[in-house]
């Protein structure tokens, strides 16, 4: 059987009294694409940040490929091969928008830029991220302030550094969030093409229904930060706890 590249053993995080992921256990594949999916408040994002390193757990463990990270910081999980992209776009505001894909290059190659550095080596990151950005449709505003970019550019842009960093798995925490209904189409079709690597483990917090059929290979559904629900898109969906608690009345699903 193939070994998954991340998986959550009772992973838990509590704020004082209250349990925000409650023993969360799950296996997450090469090729695959999850959606998760619950109520606001059922730990979705909460569940993204341990799994990303953003917040320590306060028991159960995290594994990359089998290796226990669950002490592992963001940046380290990241340079392992744990990609995020964020619910808040998380950018270099003052910056270009070819200067924060090229930082991601640059990440990914681990290569400084000094003054020691060969002039090959910078057109190499400067020709890879113009590929991102004419994946992601902004190579028109790759000078632009990242500042003065749309709330959809921006979301774009976190798209293409998250391709840039060349993980193992990507999570995308909402990618279509605030988006015209003109700019989506790109980023689904990104994801989608990201998913067509078959090498890929893809994870995915989203609220839109028609979203979430059109990539799922898996829906797992947190309710109170517990796992309620797991299985190919039409075993949950049509899930009577889930119809009632989480996706609405049977005929809106």
């Amino acid at each position: 059987m193939t070994t998954p590249s991340l998986s959550t053993r009772d992973l838990t995080i509590r704020f004082g009294g209250h349990v925000a992921v409650n023993q969360v256990s799950a296996d997450f594949y090469p090729g695959t694409l999850t959606v998760i999916v619950g109520p606001n408040g059922a730990g979705k994002t909460t569940y993204f940040n341990l799994m990303s390193g953003q917040l320590p757990a306060t028991s159960g463990s995290v594994h990359l490929d089998g290796v226990d990270i669950t002490r592992y910081g963001a940046a380290k999980r990241t340079a392992l091969g744990i990609g995020r992209a964020f619910q808040l776009t998380n950018l270099f505001p003052n910056l270009s928008v070819m200067e924060n894909v090229r930082l991601a290059v640059q990440s990914r190659a681990r290569i400084g830029m000094n003054m020691w550095s060969v002039w090959f080596s910078h057109s190499e990151l400067i020709g890879r991220a113009e590929h991102y950005l004419e994946r992601v449709a902004l190579s028109d505003r790759r000078d632009t302030r990242v500042a003065a970019l749309s709330h959809g550019d921006k979301r774009k842009l976190e798209v293409a550094i998250l391709l840039a960093l060349e993980p193992e798995v990507m999570m995308f925490d909402e990618p279509t969030a605030g988006m015209s209904v003109d700019e989506v189409p790109v980023v689904l079709d990104l994801i989608h093409q990201v998913k067509s690597e078959r090498s890929k483990t893809v994870l995915l917090v989203e609220h839109k229904m028609d979203v979430v059929r059109s990539l799922a290979d898996r829906i797992i559904v947190l309710h109170n930060g517990t796992l309620v629900a797991d299985g190919n898109p039409a075993e949950v969906m049509s899930s009577a706890i889930v119809q009632e608690a989480y996706l609405g009345a049977p005929e809106h699903v």
